[in-house]
């Protein structure tokens, strides 16, 4: 199976009408291990947090899986991934599982038992990767990896309440968020990451899903630069053997725009997977617009403030380098507390009154 012509990508988007969602961890969910595994899956939370993403009126979410419990837990995995989407798919809101993922901003390697608790005061203080950093340079694991992806792919490739595939979160992202506020890099493997990216196409498109594959362009240039955007080895074939265009935008709407007008010219549907912090200026209350007038679907970082902190700045020198100013004061991702209640009013106003006409 090849990529799907522009026409097949249009024609599919002309069907799925305006989606807005939001990337989804429960809050009492450290990280995505801590998520999935069977110990600690919290039905009864990820059950009331939907119920709250519904009544404001989001129709689609994004949520990573992790290599390890498939390793682990092949059919338990399956089941739960089956209990959340149905789970989801009832409140009218469908799902985009991400398969892989470079973001392993607390440092360590993935561990398949219990998860520690989150460092205080840092943003996503335990995030790890998957199948995870290490695990990625040893060729050794691939054959699992490729099962992986095909196990998983093949098992929902005809099932509607899958609105895409995301096969690879941020190929490449080799940063490490430090207690001391600072950011930090691990030694470069992004030839690894390029090679599993573009293994994962063939092999997800070998199991004939019927919906559309992508990853998400995800590297922008820094303030005042003149560089287009999404321009490194791996973006440049990801956009290019994607299905539907999909990328990352933590910035004010004036860079945003401009990453939309650069993307237009694939001509495909285009749907940002990451975006809103707002102390970089990626906010609700005038981006919102930027994509509903484009057409363009959006995610938003997090639903519920939880373990993963991710309502904490980043790194005060990353968020400097995207214009921006690491005010503790204010929420930089998520949008509810863990009682139901808005960070900020305003905001689930409006996506009410977008989302649902009033």
């Amino acid at each position: 199976m090849n990529q799907w012509s522009a026409e097949k990508a249009n024609a599919w988007w002309a069907e799925q009408g305006w989606v807005c969602g939001f990337n989804f961890l429960p809050s009492t969910a450290v990280n995505f291990i801590e998520m999935w595994h069977a110990d600690t899956f919290d039905r009864a939370t990820i059950q009331r947090e939907l119920g709250w993403a519904a009544d404001v009126g989001f129709n689609a979410l994004r949520v990573n899986l992790h290599f390890l419990i498939w390793k682990h837990d092949r059919s338990g995995l399956l089941e739960r991934l089956d209990w959340l989407m149905q789970t989801a798919s009832d409140l009218g809101i469908r799902t985009v599982p991400c398969l892989f993922d470079d973001c392993g901003f607390g440092g360590s390697e993935p561990d398949y038992g219990p998860q520690p608790d989150p460092v205080p005061g840092v943003h996503n203080s335990r995030a790890v990767a998957s199948p995870g950093r290490a695990a990625l340079l040893d060729r050794s694991l691939w054959p699992a990896f490729e099962d992986y992806v095909r196990d998983v792919v093949h098992t929902f490739r005809s099932d509607n309440r899958i609105l895409f595939w995301d096969l690879y979160n941020e190929p490449g992202n080799r940063m490490v968020f430090e207690a001391s506020g600072s950011q930090s890099y691990q030694p470069d493997f992004s030839a690894a990451s390029f090679d599993l990216m573009e293994a994962s196409f063939a092999w997800s498109r070998e199991e004939l899903p019927v919906q559309p594959v992508t990853v998400g362009a995800w590297s922008t240039p820094l303030p005042g630069s003149s560089n287009a955007p999404y321009q490194t080895d791996i973006d440049q074939s990801a956009l290019a053997m994607s299905d539907i265009v999909t990328f990352h935008a933590y910035w004010d709407s004036a860079h945003v725009r401009k990453f939309i007008t650069h993307l237009a010219a694939l001509n495909r549907p285009m749907l940002c997977t990451e975006w809103m912090a707002r102390p970089v200026g990626s906010r609700i209350s005038d981006q919102l617009e930027v994509f509903q007038t484009g057409n363009v679907g959006c995610f938003q970082w997090g639903l519920v403030k939880g373990r993963t902190q991710t309502n904490l700045p980043w790194p005060a020198d990353l968020v400097l380098a995207h214009g921006g100013v690491a005010d503790r004061s204010v929420w930089f991702h998520d949008l509810l507390d863990e009682t139901g209640a808005p960070y900020d009013g305003a905001e689930t106003s409006l996506l009410r009154q977008v989302l649902r006409g009033g």
